[in-house]
């Protein structure tokens, strides 16, 4: 037994630290029951450097397909390019507003305790990204948010400007992998609202040229039938939100909408999350009551884990991985 794994299943034993080995022994379990992984990832887990373990279990075969908010799509990378410009602040709870806007002025975007430097990160992939998407739009070709990162990182554009270990980029070694992404509401992102800004500029002249949510549903639609049709599929979901409302609502809408009862429920289910359970909240909704909705089964083993994704997560892929 390794030695983190060894350490987990000793000082684990009740509570939440219970929930940890037990949804970490149902990912493993599912896996070596022939079944496949999908990872959502809300929050602002790329920032949180997530990367350092989950780069690792996609390169493994552990993670089968992800569903990501915009934001860690595009701060996986901005890391990857700018992590020595970036500004731990480790006092955050006690800055006043006069420092906040102190941070703004130097262009410092802060999240939590870690400042993302705007020129360094976020002009600096928006600069790459920029010429993808003018070229794109002239040929009139279409393509997702993930796909146009994908070529970009494949191209090796960037590594002239890489400051980290490329290894610890898990987008990176999606994009090797040619990993099946999903990321609703890209629009939201940092990236999305320069897109917006380029197509009001005429810089883009088809709003279009980047695919849409719609789009990703229906190509989620026919990758899960397919994939489920040889294999289940677990959800694995860090945090709440669209990265995971988003796609565990695939099944319903095969089932509801289009008909196709032959199509299983998702096989597994596990969420971190630190979200209050109450008033209605998604990221706050236990698992059983997705069995209401059509998405999960009375027998699907299901797990929460009430605690901060930053600590947990990671914790449970080093559990998977065997380290």
């Amino acid at each position: 037994m390794s030695e983190i794994t060894k350490f987990i299943k000793h000082h684990y034993r009740h509570f939440n630290a219970a929930a940890l080995v037990d949804a970490a022994q149902g990912y493993v379990d599912h896996l070596n029951n022939g079944g496949k992984m999908f990872v959502t990832i809300a929050g602002a887990m790329s920032t949180a450097e997530l990367g350092l373990s989950l780069a690792e279990m996609i390169r493994q075969d552990k993670i089968h397909g992800i569903c990501c908010t915009g934001a860690n799509l595009e701060e996986d990378v901005f890391n990857l390019v700018a992590h020595d410009f970036y500004e731990r602040v480790s006092h955050y709870r006690d800055l006043t507003p006069a420092d906040e806007a102190a941070l703004l002025s130097r262009h410092m975007n802060r999240v939590t305790d870690t400042c993302i430097p705007e020129m360094e990160a976020m002009r600096r992939i928006e600069n790459e990204v920029l010429q993808e998407w003018v070229k794109a739009d002239q040929a009139g070709e279409r393509y997702f948010p993930h796909e146009f990162m994908y070529k970009i990182l494949l191209s090796g554009v960037l590594e002239k400007s890489y400051q980290i270990d490329p290894k610890d980029s898990w987008l990176l070694a999606a994009a090797k992998k040619n990993l099946p992404m999903f990321v609703p509401g890209w629009e939201d992102a940092t990236l999305g609202n320069m897109f917006a800004g380029h197509c009001i500029s005429g810089d883009v002249k088809n709003v279009h040229s980047v695919r849409t949510g719609i789009e990703y549903m229906m190509e989620l639609a026919e990758w899960y039938t397919s994939l489920t049709a040889q294999a289940s599929l677990g959800f694995f979901q860090i945090g709440g939100g669209i990265a995971g409302d988003f796609p565990i609502c695939v099944v319903p809408m095969l089932h509801q909408d289009l008909q196709r009862n032959n199509v299983p429920l998702w096989g597994y289910f596990c969420q971190i999350s630190d979200s209050t359970t109450s008033y209605g909240s998604y990221s706050g909704a236990v698992p059983n009551e997705k069995i209401t909705w059509g998405k999960l089964g009375e027998k699907t083993p299901k797990f929460i884990v009430e605690s901060d994704a930053s600590i947990v997560a990671p914790l449970i892929f080093a559990y998977v991985l065997g380290w």
